[in-house]
């Protein structure tokens, strides 16, 4: 088995691609340890010291970092995730929702045409895009003109992540939603 690693904007965070399907579709963003009993890879992963955070995507892994270096880290990693997928074991754990519940969405009924727009953009334009890198960004809400997202895997915490909201998503959607005023992290 062969496992591709491929840099992030985000220097705490690897994309790993195993070369198969690790979802299939969706993500499970998993941010602790404790976490980690929907996930049978995810919990192998946290073992490795200096794990900090694990997203399973459609066809990734991506694994954020928290002390140590990444010279020590990708070996033990790479392991981790190939002994996992050489054993057969299970990627998610049976009946486990795969989106983690991060809180109801929120919205004002009246509002549902603009936030119907608002997913179909995020689904075909953005959320492939940050996939490429490692991560995903979800709808959280839409207030008084401002939409709030969820940022994900290698998208949590990146440096470039503002500058990801504001001069690319925020103007997306402004271009197609007159109503949006602006784009916050959740």
């Amino acid at each position: 088995m062969f496992i591709q690693t491929e840099a992030t904007p985000n220097p705490a965070t690897l994309k790993f691609l195993p070369g198969r399907d690790v979802l299939g579709e969706g993500v499970l963003d998993v941010r602790t340890a404790d976490d980690a009993g929907v996930s049978p890879l995810a919990q192998r992963l946290f073992e490795v010291r200096g794990v900090d955070g694990v997203m399973l995507g459609p066809d990734f892994v991506t694994v954020t970092k928290g002390q140590g270096d990444w010279r020590q880290l990708k070996p033990a990693i790479l392991g981790a995730i190939m002994e996992h997928f050489m054993s057969g074991a299970p990627i998610v754990t049976e009946g486990m929702a795969l989106e983690a519940a991060e809180g109801e969405e929120f919205f004002d009924r009246a509002d549902e045409e603009i936030v119907a727009t608002i997913k179909e953009l995020l689904d075909t334009r953005v959320r492939p895009a940050v996939a490429n890198d490692g991560g995903d960004i979800t709808f959280r809400g839409f207030k008084d003109g401002v939409v709030y997202l969820n940022m994900k895997g290698s998208c949590s915490g990146c440096p470039s992540s503002t500058a990801t909201l504001k001069n690319g998503v925020e103007n997306l959607l402004k271009h197609f939603v007159p109503e949006i005023r602006e784009v916050q992290a959740a």
